[in-house]
């Protein structure tokens, strides 16, 4: 949440912050600012709203100079108003501060500022911060160290001070930051996407460190000011994965981008020969592995259902019970720990708040530790033993797409790799692998369908104020994804549920005309769910489905079947996804809203 730019170097600075924030709106769209630094004096710009509005206004009010901060916003304290932007700035105008997260000790802050007589002028977090560093002297990279054992919270923070016009200083406490190292310039955000256009040569700042930006070198320093020795890490994304490339919405790119982005992750982890999953990933000890009794998954929204897709996976190939939970409730439940137990970190980003603090609680209680992400380096990476990297690429859309169908197939990877490990591999292991081998063509098969299909769940979604997805088994919680796809951007509110528990309460909402969206693909309980669906059409649901072309027992109970190709049974939820993706896509389309920035969401929740 909320996006962070800051540069030094020798290029103007605000067309590189406007970029760079472009390439981030997507972490946060209520308000965006920026500061430049000219020889003996910060000047500020900001605007409530979209980035557009910012840019207008730079047009109109130029500015210049070769080092500068800028933030586009996710509103925490305060309401997104201009006042509230970001940059913030302290009393005399010598600090100006960005910052992403949220300060626990937020009251007592304020209150003790009032009482030294320090007049605030926004109601956010982040001018407290401002403020604190105001208040001290010496070099800002000093101040930083007075400061922040003041902070108690969230925070990523970039500051640049009028006295050091040359300098951007840097420090987290949970959120990301990464400096990107180029050739006389470098830079600081929250995101690589915001980098990658400008160098591939990165440094990720840890919990409690601070960096000292300069163009000619950056200065890494623990919390006590110790100097810390890193190596540089270099990024294997293309910063041209970062436009949209012709397509109308970054989302329907990404939904097109899905069989290569699934032939790259199922690629990533067979062996040389294709005949069997890479069990060199798994990165546990013989003696680790013998002890595992039991797995807990934990994640937040889409990739809290593919955790729920695969628990039916990996208790099935493995045996091993499995439980799948929300980390922000897990982090709370005083869960049973060992090292018997595996668990999974699932994070598209790699830095959700909630996710990492349940990998972080594991660890303590001594389990073993392993993520399924989509960002190399990235803080659940960097935490976990065992990484299964998607290879999904950069995902823009703030609805997930792309980095979801990976999730299940590295899922499925890690499951493989698991049972091999545990001496169970058979025929089905040789049968799974060929078939995820061609995966990505079903899926490439699914986006060939004509667009007409689409058009009259289109008319009937878009008409609609509620709606139900049903699924049963291990397509369950693709109901609830597509429940969620269809909430998240066009704002029309759905609810995933077991076909079965459907007559348990929300078949009171069916009336004449109530749109009911079905995942039917052939499994052993199909007709246990045909007959769900005829119990809402008996009360005059109208009925869209995802089911095999040829499936004419769905045919006559659907309005409209939207066609996907057989593919194995724990395969099934990657094909059956995907229709749902482009119905809820076109549905905000034709409803006319901001697809890629969905209201009130952001793309990376690095907040509690």
């Amino acid at each position: 949440m909320c996006g962070i730019i800051g540069y030094v170097g020798t290029d103007e600075v605000v067309p590189v912050i406007l970029d760079g924030l472009g390439r981030l709106e997507y972490r946060g769209y209520d308000s965006a600012g920026m500061a430049v630094l000219g020889a003996d004096s910060i000047r500020i710009l900001r605007a409530e709203g979209k980035l557009r509005n910012l840019e207008q206004r730079a047009y109109h009010e130029p500015m210049h100079g070769t080092t500068g901060i800028g933030h586009t916003r996710w509103a925490t304290h305060g309401a997104p108003t201009e006042a509230n932007a970001h940059p913030q700035v302290d009393a005399s105008g010598d600090i100006a501060v960005v910052h992403n997260g949220i300060l626990e000790n937020y009251a007592g802050l304020r209150r003790e500022l009032l009482q030294d007589g320090v007049e605030l002028a926004s109601d956010t977090d982040t001018e407290l911060i401002a403020q604190l560093l105001g208040r001290e002297s010496g070099p800002l990279g000093e101040r930083v160290l007075r400061v922040m054992p003041l902070l108690v919270g969230q925070y990523a923070v970039v500051a640049v001070c009028r006295s050091e016009p040359d300098t951007v200083v840097a420090f987290r406490q949970g959120p990301p930051l990464v400096v990107g190292i180029g050739e006389g310039e470098n830079t600081v955000a929250s995101d690589v996407t915001a980098l990658l256009h400008r160098t591939r040569k990165v440094l990720y700042l840890e919990n409690g460190e601070f960096a000292v930006v300069r163009a000619d070198g950056v200065e890494l320093r623990d919390a006590a000011g110790a100097p810390v020795e890193r190596e540089v890490e270099t990024l294997d994304w293309d910063a041209g994965r970062v436009e949209k490339g012709g397509y109308r919405h970054f989302m329907l790119k990404e939904i097109f981008e899905q069989p290569d982005a699934i032939r790259n992750t199922v690629r990533a982890y067979l062996d040389a020969d294709r005949s069997g999953v890479n069990l060199d990933g798994l990165g546990f000890s013989t003696e680790q592995l013998g002890k595992l009794r039991r797995i807990h998954l934990v994640a937040c929204g889409t990739s809290w259902h593919s955790c729920l897709v695969a628990k039916f996976i990996l208790e099935r190939l493995t045996g091993l019970p499995t439980e799948v939970d929300y980390a922000s409730e897990y982090r709370y439940r005083d869960p049973l720990l060992g090292d018997d137990l595996l668990l999974i970190g699932v994070t598209q980003s790699g830095e959700t708040a909630d996710t990492l603090a349940a990998m972080e609680l594991a660890v303590r209680g001594g389990a073993l530790l392993a993520t399924v992400c989509n960002v190399r380096g990235s803080s659940s990476w960097r935490l976990a033993t065992s990484r299964m990297l998607t290879q999904a690429g950069p995902e823009i859309g703030v609805a997930s797409t792309k980095a979801f169908t990976t999730q299940l197939v590295a899922l499925v990877a890690l499951a493989l790799a698991l049972r091999a490990s545990r001496g169970l591999a058979d025929e089905l292991d040789r049968k799974l692998i060929t078939d995820l081998q061609r995966l990505p063509m079903a899926v490439e098969e699914v986006l060939r369908t004509d667009r007409a299909f689409y058009r009259l769940g289109t008319d009937i979604l878009s008409e609609a104020t509620d709606t139900l997805y049903l699924g049963r088994g291990i397509l369950y919680p693709i109901a609830l994804e597509g429940a969620l796809k269809l909430k998240e951007i066009s704002y029309i509110h759905a609810e995933g549920y077991p076909a079965g528990e459907m007559k348990h309460g929300p078949i009171a909402l069916v009336t004449d005309g109530f749109p009911v969206v079905a995942v039917a693909t052939a499994t052993a309980t199909r007709d246990k769910l045909l007959g769900n669906l005829m119990e809402v059409k008996a009360r005059g649901a109208t009925v869209l489905a995802v089911a095999e072309s040829d499936a004419d027992d769905v045919a006559e109970v659907a309005e409209l079947v939207l066609p996907v190709p057989a593919v194995h049974p724990l395969l099934q939820p990657v094909v059956a996804v995907v229709p749902l993706q482009l119905l809820a896509y076109n549905v905000a389309v034709e409803l006319g809203h901001d697809v890629d920035q969905p209201r009130n969401l952001a793309k990376s929740v690095t907040v509690e």
